[in-house]
């Protein structure tokens, strides 16, 4: 089975202003993921997770640093080739679900 990265952050930060308070909800995050293995993000409600999964997934732009997914850099990428990486290289299931009422049982 081959190792190679296929998910590498680079000092990846997202500060939010709020009531003219900087939030850091990421600050100077470095991850290696290899492919084929299996990790957790763990952390309390409000630790960052949600916040990185978004980064990592597209969905929200850092503030600071680099987000690699298979070596491209997604900040490069427009909404459409972040949906087709979104639906082609990783799995993301929102955490609210976003199912369309009319559709559900």
């Amino acid at each position: 089975m081959s190792f190679d990265t296929i998910i590498q952050l680079e000092d990846l930060c997202r500060y939010y202003e709020m009531g003219g308070v900087q939030i850091k909800a990421l600050d100077g995050v470095d991850i290696e993921i290899n492919r084929g293995e299996y990790i957790s993000i763990v952390g309390p409600s409000g630790s960052g997770k949600t916040t990185l999964f978004n980064l990592v997934g597209g969905l929200d732009r850092p503030t600071r640093g680099k987000v690699y997914i298979d070596g491209v850099d997604i900040s490069q990428l427009d909404a459409y080739e972040l949906a087709w990486l979104r639906c082609r290289k990783i799995g993301y299931i929102f955490q609210t679900f976003n199912l369309i009422p009319v559709l559900t049982a």
